[in-house]
């Protein structure tokens, strides 16, 4: 780390006890003025950088920056059928669903690999379901949705409290922590109600990669009765608390010793946080895509793309939901995936789930294939859609969902006797 960046650590250490000290004491208005470096947890990186760029930008030249990246770019608009899930709590869980073009279908059904996989002429469709990753919504997953629109069956859900599923009632209701085997038990209950019958492929990254291990940790006869290929990318079985999010060791502690009172203490005011988290736009910009990104090159309007999904999730929303990293441990879990086939993808600069994690995972499971993306950070599926794409047809084929002849590509189309025309 250079000498400017340690120094950025170190404001930004000092800053987060500055945040936990003025709402201890009730400096709301005060706390505000500097939450954007209280409640990002891997701030310290991006700051040098964003000064510089604060420096050589104009504010009114970024701002229009913004409107012209979300008005030009296309990504997070694909919408399918749209259907509701009830969890345990009653949270209403939100879920799309693309159906496969009926004459791509057909011509599938006839594909040799199908019939020697499933053991029939027509087999039941397979349903492929995407789980999202911790302060992002189903349309992270655009370019690989893009893709496979047509070919397969997908179901595309909002985690509680994220997108346009509800809030999590237990936590609003019965101020309960949100918890990793919560998720697994919501992801039951979209499969559920969006594909309660035929074989699946579980997709699933960063949390919704834990979400799949909680649900296979829960629900093992689902997994074996029904599951026929599993996706894992960007996530991790366990040890979240000793990442260092590239940070150096005394900074990373003391950010840990006050982060989560100060999340705690800023979720209680919403509101008021989050006029200060608008007012720090430009710092936030930088610090996602440190986070996010490890490509120099990244579309503008992908890096825009993700930092609106991010900022979107409320404060007390990311509050709520920091503590159940700590406690996340479904390393046991995966042992229900072993004999199936399993792809295992992430990132090679991934400051928030490291690829180390990823390659633990696949240790556990010897037959998985394992993807390391050297110029990748944490939203490698939307930094490297194509790769991953890619990767993730190959997997559909083993697991029988789309013909072995099928090839699609990052953006959509479709070339093959199984796709539509």
């Amino acid at each position: 780390m250079s000498e400017s960046n340690g120094e950025a650590v170190a404001a930004v250490v000092a800053s987060a006890t500055e945040a936990a000290g003025e709402v201890a004491a009730g400096g709301w208005r005060r706390a505000t003025g500097i939450a954007g470096v209280a409640i990002g947890v891997v701030a310290a990186g991006a700051a040098a950088g964003v000064a510089i760029e604060r420096l050589t930008v104009g504010r009114g030249m970024r701002q229009k920056a913004r409107l012209a990246l979300d008005s030009a770019g296309p990504y997070g608009g694909l919408r399918g059928t749209p259907g509701t899930a009830r969890a345990e709590d009653g949270t209403e869980l939100y879920y799309e669903v693309d159906d496969p073009d009926p004459e791509a279908d057909a011509e599938a059904h006839r594909a040799p690999r199908r019939r020697r996989l499933f053991g029939r002429r027509a087999p039941a469709p397979v349903t492929v379901v995407f789980s999202h990753g911790y302060c992002l919504n189903q349309d992270s997953w655009h370019f690989q949705r893009a893709a496979l629109r047509g070919v397969v069956r997908t179901v595309h859900w909002d985690q509680r409290s994220h997108g346009r599923s509800g809030r999590g009632v237990a936590q609003t209701r019965d101020d309960r922590p949100v918890s990793i085997e919560e998720l697994g038990r919501d992801l039951k209950a979209v499969i559920d109600a969006a594909a309660p019958e035929g074989p699946i492929v579980l997709v699933g990254h960063s949390m919704g990669g834990m979400t799949v291990m909680a649900l296979a940790d829960a629900f093992p006869d689902l997994i074996s009765e029904r599951v026929v290929g599993v996706a894992l990318v960007g996530t991790s079985s366990g040890r979240l608390g000793e990442v260092n999010f590239g940070l150096p060791v005394a900074g990373v502690n003391a950010v840990r010793r006050v982060l989560p009172g100060v999340l705690r203490a800023l979720g209680q005011r919403a509101e008021l946080v989050e006029k200060g988290r608008r007012a720090t736009a430009d710092l936030f910009a930088g610090i996602i895509k440190r986070y996010s990104f490890a490509s120099r090159d990244v579309d503008p309007a992908v890096a825009r793309f993700a930092e609106r999904m991010i900022e979107s999730t409320p404060i007390d929303v990311v509050a709520e939901y920091y503590p159940a990293f700590n406690d996340h441990d479904k390393t046991a879990a995966l042992a229900r995936f072993a004999g199936l086939p399993v792809l295992v993808l992430a990132g090679v600069r991934d400051l928030v789930t490291p690829s180390e994690h990823s390659e633990a995972i696949a240790d556990l499971l010897p037959d998985a294939e394992l993807v390391l993306v050297p110029d990748a950070g944490h939203l490698v599926m939307l930094e490297h859609p194509e790769l991953v794409t890619d990767r993730l047809a190959d997997l559909l084929a083993r697991a029988g969902a789309v013909p072995a002849a099928a090839t699609v590509d990052g953006y959509g189309s479709t070339s093959s006797s199984a796709g539509p025309g």
